[in-house]
């Protein structure tokens, strides 16, 4: 291309001429035009965005496969959860369509235990415990259990975390610095400490965790929620409400919750991963589900101490506790960046 001079002296710019080789059209073959995107709604949105990360949608889909055998393994495998056959117990894990493969034969050691006990009309898929309870169903039955947790938490941070977050941020002032007060309290008195007192006054059992979770489990999501409130609360919208008479109840339910819902619904499940951490630890030392029961965490103590003879008793558990607890994990991930527009790309 031609060249340009310029004399700073002078102030002047003097210009040889162009040729029209010297210009490139852009996108000469094609007419430039506006390009015109389709509206679409905010659910649906949300709901591209969430199936474009695949670790979401595979904990998703484990989530949902977990849940349903959590609903009919226990129903399928023929036997009960706290079914004691002593002529079955310390079976390995064996299931017919797969023995010929060499896995999930029966053997144990090199050795055909169900040969050996004489045991011919019956396979356990994930094997018995030492008492010849059928492992499958205890696992799913403890799923269940862990499950249940894990919704009650939920529960627990909507119902109570939420509101008492809500109100708290948005009168501020002295009510604020009074249940702010309240909140660190609580929460410097530790879970296991809160449990093993109820269960002074309380059965152990799936009681004292619930109790133990109303009282301490929701404390993180009310901090959640206050923090959203003292963003919002002075927004035109929520001061054009307080003009026309709104009560304050209205404007803190009906304006400002709908517009954090999506962020506390995020930050609850991201509470369930550690609720079922909390069950499984308590069974775990003895201060939650109580045998006969089953629960993971008592499935893993049980399990525990025949690890060195007998391995697989605690592998199944493990294994559906890890699943469950990375699933929801993925899922709360995918989730907040389906709902955060400042993770969205494109």
């Amino acid at each position: 291309m031609s060249e340009t001079s310029i004399d700073l002296s002078k102030g002047e710019t003097s210009q040889d001429s162009y040729t029209k080789d010297d210009f490139v059209f852009v996108q000469e073959n094609e007419k430039l035009m506006d390009k015109t995107y389709k509206a679409t709604s905010y659910a649906k949105d949300v709901w591209v965005h969430f199936t474009k990360n695949k670790g979401a949608v595979i904990g998703c889909v484990i989530i949902i496969i977990i849940i349903l055998m959590a609903i009919i393994g226990p129903m399928i495998s023929g036997h009960a959860y706290d079914d004691i056959q002593l002529q079955y117990q310390s079976l390995p894990p064996k299931i017919p369509a797969l023995a010929k493969l060499g896995i999930f034969n029966g053997y144990e050691k090199g050795v055909d235990v169900y040969a050996q006990k004489g045991v011919t009309d019956v396979a356990f898929w994930f094997g018995t415990d030492t008492n010849g309870r059928d492992l499958f169903t205890r696992v799913w039955q403890g799923t269940r259990v862990s499950l249940i947790i894990a919704l009650v938490a939920v529960l627990i941070d909507i119902v109570i975390g939420m509101s008492y977050g809500l109100i708290s941020g948005y009168f501020g002032g002295k009510t604020d610095m009074i249940m702010q007060r309240i909140v660190e309290v609580l929460n410097g008195i530790p879970t296991l400490v809160v449990v093993t007192l109820l269960g002074l006054i309380l059965p152990q059992g799936m009681t004292s965790i619930i109790f133990a979770l109303m009282i301490t489990g929701w404390i993180g999501m009310s901090r959640i929620a206050r923090a959203e409130v003292l963003k919002l609360k002075e927004s035109e919208y929520v001061l054009a409400s307080k003009t026309l008479g709104a009560k304050n109840m209205a404007i803190i339910f009906k304006d400002i919750m709908p517009n954090i819902f999506g962020q506390l619904i995020i930050m609850s499940m991201f509470s369930v991963p550690n609720a079922i951490f909390t069950e499984a630890f308590l069974s775990f030392v003895g201060l939650g589900i109580q045998p006969p029961e089953a629960s993971l965490g008592s499935l893993i103590s049980d399990g525990y101490k025949s690890l060195t003879i007998h391995p697989y008793m605690i592998l199944s558990s493990i294994i559906v506790l890890a699943l469950l607890m990375l699933s929801f994990n993925l899922f709360a991930d995918g989730l907040r960046d389906a709902f955060d527009p400042n993770q969205k790309q494109g």
